[in-house]
């Protein structure tokens, strides 16, 4: 990125929003130009800000400080895009036929199958479209959460406007725990501090300074300027603002999302090829299925070319799994809202599926994987060390030397002192509301604050001194000073806190207990090991000095009073993993998935930050930037598949890793919380943003979103998308099998009316086992129920005890595909033996008319499909395993048959399905040949799980 102001590739890009330019490409470097030339540039008095009707002008001129989001997409097209499916398409041309085949009949009464099987496509729309819109509008409601507001100075008065009203001249006011509204120009600062970790992924704030630098540098080094989207933590300042919108450095991080293409999910590219052979396999059953019965019934007149274009139309029903669409949208759905009450926003239906699928999960440290809240762990002074426990800043914890409480006095009696003097150099605040500990100020201060409150007794020390003075802190001077008065003692003192080095050149004594001796040199250097020791456990380092004195040498605190200090000792700061981030890291790790931190912090800090979670053992070292640039596509891909921390990484690098860890072959889901964040997400085959720090970039470009931002929720999300993908083999498997018995069915039917004599018992040219309504309503009706129970079907085996799906599996592999033929060649087989057994002729004799037999056949093909609902919960499971774990499956069989009974009983519904009533003897042959299924599918299952084993 270049050193000069905005991105050169932002300030280029014209605003699609308005039509208009953003800042001017061309001008002086704000960095290195004189604050007051900046705003005497930009036509702004820095006293009195713009004026109303200029602002209003300006803001007509440049548009709205908003990113360039991508146009509403129009509704026509939102609902289009419920039809672009390959099953979809098979629907429509069997929709075609049907009617085809209707009107070439004569067009008496309504076309059913036509009917039916729109209005399956209809609701599929209407399913997904609800579903889509839902996420929709809970991002967009997310969006509306973070929306920010500015303080700035117009007509030489300060007032609070939306930050897209802002334009380039106007005058910011900033202070404490304001969202920074556009870029800017420092003019003045005080002890200003601000989080860039949303831009640069640094997790320290960044003191400011407003005066000019003497050669342009990198984003991270502007020091006197803020940027969009980045927070005060500490301090006031005012700035001019110099770039809004895609003007800005968060604009140019935008604009890198222009370059990414969406890829469709692992699901829908296996349930496309599944489509797709489908498609093929139809048209060429029917093909041939219609000429060898046209060539051997010698088919010659009309009304014989249309019942046998009609037995196409039946074997294409019959293999084309209508409900298909529908119940994998529903099922989905159900997933997403699942996740929904796990805090996380699904904003399309198939990104469920893509996590459970995920073989990486790369993440940001800062605020994703830690919580973004300094934590002293360690108190190093003359006399010892001190651990303190209790991370964040809920005051909770308790000091302890060697695992065990100290007792040690004078080691007890000095950590209070370097926690009470960090707390008294401090312009922090720490307070409880409605049980909730909140900051205000810098975290790194607040961390002494939350440090006071774990030793007894130090809260109440510190509050018997009041502030008189202040020398603040800056970047040169490494350090600041408060004078504060004690009355109890009635004498004066300053605390001085900061880089230890530094401390120590300015300390002459050193506090031991309640004494104070000689800084030796011994004393100084064993002090400097000390800071040695943590800065090794990366550990950011800050030292603690104070001095006495009865009168001040003047009336005002300044550097000069800094000296003859007397050093307390140093204190270990660390930004803590979050908890429940270890486990997490842990539970993906056992489920095969490798967890990769990508941050822009400190190499040492991060390698020890990923010790701390388990991403990486110890000594494994973090990759930085720097070096990433210097290798060619084969050495970063060699790069990536052996490291797994990446540190001082620019938005560059991320979007990087992530495309040679997809070139390597992984499924990569990206979390994260920053601007710099957004391109990884979106190249990232699931990206997933923070709802709470999130900025609103990261969000557009994620496909999920964590409502709590919690580390942990993507590893559940994972863990529900397995289970979701799990659920939908077992209805693909149940859905697929039980059509493949309807083909079954309908195909050797035909070729073998004269064996099982279906030819004998009616004079009609071609005789079919099944019609086609009873078809559709077995497609329909009979096996909707159960697969949409299959669908929320519980975890039957551990899912995170497997490693994830290779890109090269496909959802139905050849094991999947052999079982669902051989179980619908069953089902065919023990339906057309049904339609035998109760038929005059063939291989067993009968003496029921065509009508009762092709009931029974039908009806055994309805109850095979019920057992075969419990053989498809798994594929090598027993059906006998935790049979009642779903009830929902067993209410859909019990409708079932309900159902099915209805359909072969009631008169009107006779009529409508070709059906005839069924006696006792009939049921009980159907419901025994049916559960043949059953068995033989049990018997698969056991060889499959002896073969499993052996291979084991």
């Amino acid at each position: 990125m270049e050193a000069v102001g905005p991105s050169q590739d932002a300030r280029d890009v014209k605003d699609r929003t308005t039509g208009d330019p953003g800042p001017p490409t061309s001008g002086p470097d704000p960095t290195i130009t004189d604050a007051a030339q900046v705003a005497a540039d930009l036509g702004v008095d820095p006293d009195a800000g713009l004026g109303t009707a200029e602002a209003a002008r300006r803001l007509v001129t440049d548009g709205p400080n908003e990113l360039r989001s991508a146009p509403p997409v129009p509704l026509w097209r939102k609902i289009l895009a419920q039809f672009q499916d390959p099953l979809i398409y098979l629907l429509l041309v069997a929709v075609v036929i049907s009617l085809a085949a209707w009107t070439v009949e004569g067009g008496h009464g309504l076309p059913i199958d036509a009917i039916v099987i729109t209005a399956v496509v209809l609701l599929n729309a209407v399913l997904g479209f609800v579903q889509e819109n839902k996420a929709e509008n809970a991002v967009a409601a997310l969006a509306r959460m973070t929306a920010a507001s500015s303080t700035v100075l117009r007509d030489g008065e300060l007032r609070a406007v939306p930050a897209s009203e802002l334009v380039r001249g106007d005058i910011l006011v900033l202070g404490e725990g304001d969202a920074v509204g556009a870029d800017a120009r420092l003019l003045r600062t005080s002890a200003l501090r601000v989080a860039e970790a949303s831009l640069t992924g640094e997790s320290e704030a960044v003191l400011k300074d407003a005066a000019a630098l003497d050669e342009p540098a990198p984003l991270g080094d502007r020091l006197n300027m803020v940027f969009k989207g980045t927070a005060i933590a500490q301090g006031t300042g005012r700035a001019v603002v110099t770039g809004t919108a895609m003007g800005t450095e968060m604009g140019s991080i935008a604009e890198m999302l222009d370059a990414t293409v969406e890829e469709a999910s692992p699901l829908e590219k296996d349930l496309a090829g599944v489509s797709r052979l489908l498609g093929i396999t139809v048209i060429v059953i029917a093909v041939v299925v219609m000429v060898v019965t046209a060539l051997v019934n010698q088919v010659s007149t009309p009304t014989e070319f249309v019942t046998v274009l009609l037995l196409g139309v039946s074997l294409a029903v019959a293999a084309v799994p209508e409900g298909l669409p529908a119940i994998l949208s529903v099922v989905l759905a159900i997933g997403v809202q699942r996740m929904a009450r796990q805090n996380a926003v699904v904003k399309r239906l198939h990104s469920v599926e893509t996590l459970g699928s995920a073989s990486v999960i790369a993440s940001d440290k800062t605020g994703t994987l830690t919580k973004n809240e300094m934590t002293i762990e360690r108190v190093v002074t003359a006399s010892g060390r001190v651990e303190l426990t209790g991370v964040g800043y809920v005051p909770d914890g308790e000091a302890l030397t060697g695992g065990l409480p100290v007792t040690d006095a004078a080691l007890l009696h000095e950590a209070r002192m370097v926690l009470g003097g960090g707390s008294l150099a401090n312009d922090a605040q720490l307070r409880e509301t409605d049980g909730t500990w909140q900051i205000h100020g810098d975290p790194t201060e607040a961390a002494f604050l939350v440090a006071a409150h774990k030793l007894p007794g130090t809260r109440e020390v510190i509050a018997e001194f009041r502030r008189e003075a202040e020398v603040p802190f800056t970047s040169e001077r490494k350090r600041m000073s408060t004078q504060h008065f004690r009355p109890s003692e009635d004498a004066h003192g300053i605390v001085t806190k900061g880089a230890p080095d530094v401390l120590l050149g300015l300390c002459d004594r050193v506090q031991v207990g309640t004494e104070v001796i000689e800084l030796t040199a011994q004393r100084r250097a064993q002090a400097l090991a000390d800071v040695e020791e943590l800065s090794a456990a990366a550990l950011r380092t800050l030292g603690v000095a104070y001095r006495r004195f009865d009168e001040l040498d003047d009336d005002v605190l300044d550097e000069s009073d800094e000296r003859d200090l007397i050093y307390l000792g140093v204190v270990g700061i660390i930004d803590p993993p979050r908890p429940e981030a270890a486990v997490a890291v842990a539970e993906a790790h056992r489920a095969g998935i490798r967890t990769i931190m990508i941050t822009g912090d400190h190499p040492s800090t991060a390698a020890r930050i990923a010790q701390d979670l388990g991403i990486v053992g110890e000594g494994a070292r973090a990759v930085t930037g720097t070096e990433l640039d210097g290798l060619d596509g084969g050495g970063l891909r060699d790069v990536v598949r052996e490291v797994s921390v990446y540190a001082r990484v620019a938005p560059k690098n991320k979007n990087d890793i992530v495309d040679a860890l997809q070139a390597d072959g992984q499924v990569v889901a990206m979390t994260g919380d920053g601007v710099n964040d957004a391109p990884a997400l979106k190249s990232a085959d699931i990206g997933v943003a923070m709802g709470i720090t999130g900025t609103e970039v990261t969000k557009e470009a994620s496909k999920m979103i964590l409502a709590d931002d919690n580390f942990a929720t993507i590893v559940s999300a994972v863990r529900q998308g397995r289970i979701i993908f799990e659920n939908i083999k077992k209805f693909l498997r149940y859905l697929l099998s039980s059509n493949m018995g309807e083909v079954a069915t309908v195909f050797l039917g035909v070729v073998f009316a004269g064996a099982i004599g279906l030819t004998d018992a009616s004079s009609d040219a071609v005789v079919v086992p099944l019609l086609a309504t009873q078809i559709l309503w077995i497609n329909l009706v009979t096996d909707s129920g159960p697969a949409l129970a299959m669908g929320v079907d519980p975890e039957v085996d551990d899912v995170m005890a497997r490693r994830p799906r290779p890109l090269s599996e496909r959802i139905i592999d050849r094991r999947m595909w052999l079982g669902i033929l051989s179980i619908g060649l069953v089902m065919g087989l023990i339906t057309l033996l049904t339609i035998d057994i109760f038929l005059p002729g063939g291989l067993v004799a009968g003496s029921d008319s065509l009508e009762v037999a092709r009931t029974a056949g039908f009806t055994t093909l309805v109850l095979a499909q019920l057992f075969n609902a419990f053989n498809s919960r798994s594929e090598t499971t027993s059906a006998f395993s935790r049979p009642f774990s779903n009830r929902w499956l067993w209410g859909a069989i019990i409708l079932g048959l309900v159902l099915q009974f209805a359909i072969v009983e009631v008169p009107f519904l006779q009529i409508a399905f070709g059906t005839a009533s069924l006696d006792l003897a009939h049921w009980l042959v159907c419901l025994a040949m049916a559960s043949a299924v059953l068995w033989f599918d049990e018997v698969r299952k056991l060889v499959l799980r002896g073969r499993d084993a052996r291979a084991a």
